[in-house]
């Protein structure tokens, strides 16, 4: 079986996030990671190189795969910021409609800048998230 790539590294958050070339897309990203971090009270860990990850669980399928993954996590993406909603959207059709301009993965919010989306409605999708990803996981 194939092992995950994508692990937690002990790599600096800030110096990623600093190295972001655009400057609206840096900024955007200090912004959602400074709401990931407010919301669940964690500090950032940088998972693969690129996801800015909150909080870890662990997660097994019906076939015996297993691995960690952050509760919460983004990544600033040189065409949009994906964040990363565990649960996927099923609970929140609601509420992306009322987010503004977005795209949607099974479990990726792809967004191009935070101007684009209400923060408010936004915020409230990664407090439900990591809610039920506590609930679910511990």
């Amino acid at each position: 079986m194939a092992e995950l790539k994508t692990k937690k590294t002990d790599a600096s958050v800030s110096a990623f996030l600093n190295k972001i070339e655009d400057p609206q897309k840096r900024a955007d990203s200090k912004a959602i990671a400074k709401m990931m971090g407010e919301i669940t009270g964690l500090k950032p860990s940088l998972w693969g190189g690129t996801i800015v990850g909150y909080g870890t669980y662990r997660y097994e399928y019906a076939s015996g795969r297993s691995g960690d993954w952050p509760l919460v996590a983004f990544s600033p993406r040189k065409q949009n910021i994906v964040l990363y909603i565990m649960p996927g959207f099923r609970e929140y059709e609601g509420m992306l409609a009322r987010l503004g301009k977005h795209k949607t993965g099974k479990s990726c919010l792809y967004i191009n800048r935070l101007s684009d989306v209400d923060a408010e409605v936004l915020e409230e999708i990664v407090e439900r998230s990591v809610e039920y990803m506590v609930e679910k996981y511990g």
